[in-house]
């Protein structure tokens, strides 16, 4: 490996660690946290994603409806309005936001979103 490509990454662990002691990224893990303890958000997760899985199966059959698919998204508004989910998920968008920041910043002077690149190849 080439002394840039140590360096490089380098870097790359710094910006991570970085990162990791940002207000985002701690309250981000605190509120994960505090879903995880959080045992009736748990048990609605649990629910959530056994209706889920449920509606999926049958949409793959061929089977679900219109009552299925309101249940399932009734299921997430309840989930979602529960004040630690919703703490959480307001915390993940402000990370992605700061994320999406960083990768902006990366890019631009090489004038291409490699993030936006990420998992395809060969784009029109």
């Amino acid at each position: 490996m080439s002394v840039e490509q140590v360096s490089i990454e380098d870097l790359g662990r710094e910006l991570g660690e970085r990162i990791a002691e940002t207000a985002e990224y701690e309250r981000f893990e605190e509120a994960r946290a505090a879903v995880q303890r959080d045992e009736e958000v748990q048990s609605r997760i649990d629910e959530f994603e056994q209706l889920r899985a449920e509606f999926m199966q049958a949409r793959q059959s061929g089977q679900a409806t219109n009552e299925g698919l309101q249940r399932v998204q009734e299921a997430q508004d309840e989930l979602h309005s529960m004040p630690v989910m919703s703490e959480y998920l307001d915390a993940q968008d402000e990370l992605e936001d700061t994320l999406e920041a960083v990768n902006e910043a990366i890019s631009e002077p090489l004038a291409v979103d490699f993030g936006g690149e990420a998992g395809g190849c060969c784009q029109d």
